[in-house]
């Protein structure tokens, strides 16, 4: 089997599964994270109205912050996984 062709090369073949496995449950946690401080953040605005709204805003803000945080590390695992150049980019 020859090194040299990614499709039959199995250490290409191990980091990119590692990568496309370790980047889905990144983006999962991240995911349940977000939309846990969006859910908190409202529930505080709603109970509390204005005056617990820049608390809920600042949970939500946080929550998402995560999610997003979470996606681009999962996408650059990803892409590292894949043997991308540059995957930080």
């Amino acid at each position: 089997m020859p090194l040299d062709n990614q499709n039959n090369n199995p250490v290409t073949f191990v980091t990119s599964t590692l990568g496309n496995g370790v980047s889905g449950v990144t983006k999962t946690v991240g995911g349940v994270v977000g939309a846990g401080g969006r859910g908190v953040g409202s529930t505080i605005t709603g109970v509390t109205g204005n005056a617990g709204k820049p608390l809920g805003d600042a949970i939500e803000a946080l929550g998402n912050g995560v999610e997003g945080g979470a996606k681009s590390v999962g996408d650059g695992v990803q892409n590292a996984g894949k043997g991308k150049k540059d995957f930080w980019k």
